[in-house]
C-alpha cells in the first residue's frame, strides 16, 4: 500500500464518491483502499480496526461506535477492515437509517461476513472492488517486464523497496494476519504448501484431486482452501463458458492468483523449472487481471469465462454481457501462425457474433479475417476501447 512520501496514482475507481450512498470497497491488502481513500477525501471520519485498542473496544462494545462520531457529522465515516468486527454492521444499518450517516467500510476478506450470515446491509450499501494498478494507472511508468516480474501492487511501483522481499513479506502477512489469527484453517504448514503446490496451476484448468495427491492433503481441505483463498480475494476460479454449447466442454474452471507478483513468489523455480513455464501463465494473469479492474472500474458488466472443448481447442478468456460476447486469446510469440488462430476460429464457428481478439508479443496490430491481433502493451492501454466495442 502507498505509504508516507510514497508516489501516488490517480485511481479509475471514481463511482463511489460521486454520490452520498454508503457502500463497501473490498479488495486484497496491499491494493491501495486506504490510500485511496485518504488521498480523495482527507476530510473524512477514519475508524481503523487494524489498531488494536479500536479493534477490541469495538470487538466487546460494538455500540460505542457511535460515540466515536460527531453528533450531526455529515462527511463520510470510513470503517477500514470491517470484517474484523462484523457485528459493526448491524451498528452502521442503525446509524444509516437514524442518523443518514454515510459509511465506506473496507475490507480485504468476506469470509466472516459471509460465515456469520450479515447480510451486507440488506441492500443499503453499495458494493465495489479494487484492484492491483493497472496499465492505464501507471501511465509511462508501466514496465511489462517489471509487471509480469513482480506484478502491479502499489508498493512495487510506488515506493523504494525491494519487490521481492515486499512479496515475500505480502504471503507472509496473509498467512499470519488472515490464515491464523483468523482460525481459517487450523494448520499453516499445510495451508502454505498448498499456496505453492496451487501456484503450478496459475492459468491451468483445475485438477483438485491430483493437488491433494501432491500436497498430501485430504481432497476436501484442498477444495476448503481453494474457498478460503477466493474469500481472502487473494486467488479466483473462472468457469468454462458452456452459454448454447455446440461442442463437448470441459467441466473444470481454471485458477488465477490476484496478482502477478503474488504468483510469481509462491510459483517455485529450480534447476528443471525453464523461466517459459512460469512466464507464459505470467503474461495471460496480467491480462486476466487488468480485465477484471477495468470491467469493475468501467462497470461494462460483463461476465468472465474462458472456453476450452473436450478435445482442447482453448480461448483464453470469454466476456459476456450486455455489450456482447468477446474472445480474447494471449500469446507471448512475437509472430502468430495459423495454430494460434485455430481455437478463436472454433468459437467463431460457434459464436458468429463474437468479437476475437488476439494478445500478442508482437510490435503492429494485424487482421486475420474477423481476428485482431494487437500487440500486449497497446492492448492493455487500450482495453477500455475494446470492452466498449
Amino acid at each position: 500500500m502507498e505509504g508516507r512520501g510514497a508516489k501516488m496514482y490517480k485511481r479509475l475507481l471514481q463511482e463511489p464518491l460521486k454520490g452520498d450512498h454508503s457502500f463497501f470497497l473490498f479488495g486484497p491488502r496491499g491494493t491501495g483502499k486506504t490510500s485511496w481513500l485518504k488521498s480523495e477525501i482527507p476530510s473524512a471520519l477514519f475508524i481503523d480496526l487494524l489498531e488494536q485498542e479500536i479493534f477490541f473496544d469495538l470487538l466487546q462494545f460494538p455500540h460505542k461506535l457511535e460515540s466515536m462520531i460527531p453528533k450531526g457529522f455529515t462527511e463520510w465515516i470510513i470503517i477500514d477492515e470491517v470484517q474484523k468486527v462484523p457485528a459493526l454492521l448491524d451498528e452502521v444499518h442503525r446509524m444509516i437509517e437514524s442518523h443518514r450517516y454515510k459509511f465506506i467500510l473496507t475490507g480485504s476478506s468476506a469470509r466472516a461476513l459471509k460465515k456469520k450470515g450479515v447480510n451486507l446491509l440488506a441492500g443499503r450499501a453499495l458494493y465495489y472492488k479494487m484492484f492491483p494498478l493497472t496499465v492505464i494507472e501507471l501511465g509511462a511508468d508501466f514496465r511489462i517486464e517489471k509487471s509480469l516480474k513482480f506484478g502491479q501492487l502499489p508498493t512495487i511501483y510506488a515506493q523504494n523497496v525491494k519487490p521481492e522481499d515486499y512479496l515475500n513479506a505480502y504471503i507472509h502477512l496473509y498467512l499470519r494476519e488472515e490464515v491464523m489469527q483468523e482460525g481459517l484453517t487450523r494448520n499453516a504448514g499445510a495451508f502454505a504448501r498448498f499456496l505453492q503446490v496451487a501456484s503450478f496451476s496459475q492459468g491451468s484448468t483445475l485438477n483438485v484431486s491430483e493437488i491433494a495427491r501432491e500436497t498430501a492433503i485430504e481432497r476436501k481441505t484442498v477444495e476448503e482452501y481453494f474457498q478460503i483463498t477466493e474469500d481472502l480475494l487473494l486467488a479466483k476460479r473462472l468457469p468454462v463458458f458452456t452459454k448454447r454449447a455446440k461442442r463437448k466442454m470441459v467441466t473444470h474452471s481454471k485458477f488465477y492468483y490476484f496478482d502477478v507478483g503474488v504468483y510469481r513468489v509462491l510459483r517455485p523455480m529450480g534447476p528443471f523449472d525453464s523461466p517459459e513455464e512460469a512466464e507464459g501463465p505470467a503474461l495471460e494473469s496480467l491480462v486476466y487481471q487488468e480485465l477484471q479492474a477495468i470491467n469493475s472500474y468501467m462497470n461494462f458488466g460483463y461476465e468472465m469465462y474462458f472456453w476450452r472443448t473436450a478435445d482442447k481447442l482453448e480461448v483464453d478468456f470469454i466476456l459476456y454481457g450486455a455489450k456482447g460476447l468477446i474472445g480474447i486469446e494471449v500469446k507471448r510469440s512475437k509472430q502468430i501462425h495459423s495454430d494460434d488462430l485455430k481455437a478463436l476460429k472454433a468459437f467463431q464457428a460457434d459464436y458468429p457474433i463474437a468479437k476475437l481478439y488476439i494478445f500478442y508479443g508482437g510490435s503492429q496490430r494485424l487482421y486475420f479475417d474477423h481476428i485482431t491481433a494487437i500487440p500486449i502493451v497497446e492492448a492493455l492501454q487500450t482495453l477500455p476501447k475494446i470492452l466498449e466495442g
